[in-house]
């Protein structure tokens, strides 16, 4: 007998759909990045797009103004919405493992609500003391505090429950919807517009400076969430027995928490509200791969790039000289999906998809 391990047969077959699944959402991935680069209002052909691309990594300046539109506008505007889509992905395979339900994502703690007051703030007093960052920087700051301030408030006697988290997460949300809507009151009609805009989502804008700092925090918390993942697997067998099998169950769920506030608000810093895509493509990996968590984040980092890059390539080419809301663009797949999922998880008793 040889000294090689033998695979079972569900776990080759496993390993196969995960390896399948990765290669085909890279192929696509790929695929309509090319295909975004070349597309909207000022049209380049797969050429173009290469000896821009070309000129760019070579250090030489491209005489066309191809190069430009690729390398200043396209470009940046596509990372960040990879980045964005893999955060937000990221980030609901971590809430929905920490509270055991499909349904969960990470607006649930408070994050984007907290995010969204803060950029109004900026928005509506004219706030500018970082310059350009200002909004970002206050938006990111308002998720983590709203998803700490749930925390705190949920935790007693060194221990925090999912239910009273999810009740004091609902809490926090409704507070922060109401002062979202005191600011949207008191602010001109152009402030109002902004926020409005900024609470849609929209890729538009995108600097390489906003990637420089969204990029290593997106990488730090995909990363973090990995080195998790087998203790994530203990823990959907239950509390108890992860506390058996050695899991520190309440620093996990900590740990987990602050992974995906920082996920999240580096995602809506620049992005604004972008939702549902922390709900469907962790589910949908699910159902394609299983629930092992190494191989559903790693599938859910390219399968939540994947749909950003396609929701802003159908923002802007959808409609001429218009640049459509992306979070109305997820909102419309992520709806009917949710339903879907809800009546699904109803029939099935709570139990995963």
């Amino acid at each position: 007998m040889s000294g090689e391990t033998v695979l079972p047969a569900p776990a080759r077959a496993g390993r196969g759909r995960f390896a399948t699944t990765v290669v085909v959402l890279a192929v696509a991935l790929l695929v309509t990045l090319v295909i975004s680069l070349g597309a909207g209002q000022y049209p380049l052909s797969p050429m173009q797009v290469v000896e821009a691309l070309w000129h760019a990594l070579s250090g030489h300046a491209a005489p066309s103004p191809a190069a430009g539109v690729v390398t200043s506008v396209r470009l940046p505007r596509i990372v960040l919405g990879v980045l964005v889509g893999a955060a937000l992905a990221v980030s609901g395979v971590a809430m929905q493992a920490i509270f055991g339900n499909p349904l969960a994502d990470a607006g649930v703690v408070g994050v984007s609500s907290g995010a969204a007051l803060g950029a109004a703030a900026s928005l509506t007093f004219g706030l500018s003391v970082l310059g350009t960052w200002t909004t970002p920087a206050l938006a990111f700051v308002g998720g983590l505090a709203a998803v700490l301030a749930v925390y705190a408030i949920s935790r007693s006697g060194g221990r925090t429950e999912v239910v009273t988290l999810l009740l004091t997460g609902i809490a926090i949300n409704a507070i922060g919807g109401a002062g979202l809507a005191l600011l949207t009151f008191l602010g001109t009609s152009s402030t109002r517009e902004q926020i409005v805009f900024w609470q849609l989502g929209s890729l538009n804008g995108a600097l390489w400076s906003s990637i420089a700092l969204v990029a290593p925090l997106v990488i730090a918390g995909v990363v973090a969430t990995i080195v998790v993942a087998r203790r994530l697997d203990l823990l959907a067998l239950g509390e108890r027995t992860a506390r058996h099998l050695g899991v520190r169950v309440e620093a996990l769920r900590l740990f987990v928490i602050v992974v995906v506030a920082v996920l999240v608000c580096a995602a809506v810093s620049f992005a604004g509200i972008i939702g549902f895509v922390g709900l469907v493509v962790p589910h949908l990996m699910r159902m394609l791969i299983g629930p092992g968590h190494l191989r559903l984040t790693v599938a859910s980092a390219l399968g939540g790039a994947l749909l950003l890059a396609i929701a802003d390539l159908i923002a802007r080419t959808a409609v001429p000289l218009a640049d459509l809301p992306i979070g109305m663009l997820t909102a419309l797949v992520g709806g009917p999906f949710f339903l879907w999922l809800l009546v699904r998880t109803r029939r099935q008793a709570g139990g995963w998809g």
